[in-house]
């Protein structure tokens, strides 16, 4: 069985993509970015800021999937700039406090939008 996800509680896609998909015991997420679910824009701010932004957003879609946070066994975090690592962290283990999932973090040319950060997860269902 595969149900994709639609919610208000994050961005609409911009592109020829779900929010996220639901999908044998599992959701896989796309990668969010810094755009309030509201309004669809592009939130200003610092690499912790954005990274707040994206993880409320990732966890609007992980619950319209009847999942969470607490759920999430695989994230990806793209940065514009490595350098950024230790704000976007900093912020990222406020949200996964205790048993943080498996991650990989890369640097990367360029974001859509010009953002700072990126993130995908991978969580149960």
């Amino acid at each position: 069985m595969r149900d994709v996800i639609v919610t208000k509680d994050g961005p609409h896609a911009i592109g020829p993509y779900s929010q996220a998909i639901r999908a044998n015991g599992f959701v896989f997420v796309s990668g969010q970015i810094a755009l309030d679910p509201v309004t669809n824009t592009l939130v200003s701010g610092d690499v912790g800021f954005q990274t707040d932004r994206v993880l409320k957003n990732l966890s609007g879609i992980l619950q319209a999937a009847g999942s969470g946070l607490e759920k999430v066994v695989r994230s990806t975090v793209f940065l514009k700039n490595i350098g950024d690592f230790a704000a976007m962290n900093e912020v990222y283990g406020r949200y996964f406090s205790s048993a943080p999932p498996a991650r990989s973090t890369v640097e990367v040319a360029r974001l859509p939008k010009d953002v700072l950060v990126e993130i995908d997860v991978i969580a149960l269902a």
